[in-house]
């Protein structure tokens, strides 16, 4: 099958998802641009942007998806044990240059990062107009894990989580996903399997099933009233 270009005239067109490779899993288009209309109208498609440096932007929409529902984010007793701890803050939406900076940083088993300048840009372009969000994890003052993503209506689509601490990254999406199961959201879309994502509650959908949940809960452009939880609620 040939991959469809989208050129940056092309609107916000995106060819049906039937039409995404098996082999690599999800690859639909590529080209266009990364507008925040562009970009919106991808996830509300269950499609979202994924490429290196040196490569046309890639849009992926892979079956099945990663997903985790905010009331069923696994909180185990180490994890617990850790939130105990003096020291600890959680944050929104305070430094989200830092936060997106941070995830882009190459991982120890990596060479580079697929947060190019251009991702870069878009996210931090998103994050002006009210749709990208951060959250901070601090402990004694100092930034140490978080992660970012882009809120439509009920869904919440995760994009990067980065941790310098242990446990870290996990207390982000954890108060990320009490926040959303109190603001009556419907689902965090985490895209790709991992085992460490499934050991938190997240579980994979058939994308059909993921879309229909779209259809239902990320039918209108709606803005996320941001609110984060406190550390101490995360105790309880």
């Amino acid at each position: 099958m040939t991959l469809l270009w989208l050129g940056e005239d092309s609107g916000t067109h995106f060819p049906p998802l039937d039409q995404a490779l098996n082999e690599p899993n999800g690859l639909l288009a590529a080209g266009g641009d990364l507008s925040t209309e562009r970009l919106l109208s991808a996830y509300t498609k269950g499609i979202f942007p994924w490429y290196c440096d040196g490569q046309p932007i890639l849009w992926w929409s892979p079956d099945p998806r990663m997903v985790l529902r905010p009331d069923q984010f696994h909180c185990s007793r180490s994890l617990r044990k850790t939130l105990r701890k003096a020291g600890w803050q959680i944050t929104l939406n305070t430094c989200f240059d830092a936060v997106i900076d941070a995830c882009a940083a190459p991982r120890y088993e990596e060479e580079g990062t697929w947060i190019t300048r251009q991702m870069r840009t878009a996210y931090c372009n998103l994050h002006c107009e009210g749709w990208a969000h951060s959250v901070e994890v601090c402990f004694d003052g100092e930034l140490v894990g978080g992660l970012y993503g882009v809120a439509i209506n009920q869904v919440f689509f995760g994009e990067s989580m980065f941790s310098r601490r242990s446990d870290a990254s996990k207390i982000s999406l954890f108060a990320l996903s009490r926040s959303l199961d109190k603001a009556g959201f419907a689902l965090i879309d985490c895209q790709m399997h991992t085992p460490h994502l499934e050991s938190l509650g997240a579980r994979t959908l058939p994308r059909r099933q993921f879309i229909g949940q779209l259809q239902r809960h990320c039918n209108t452009l709606k803005k996320w009233q941001s609110a984060l939880i406190s550390v101490d609620e995360l105790r309880n």
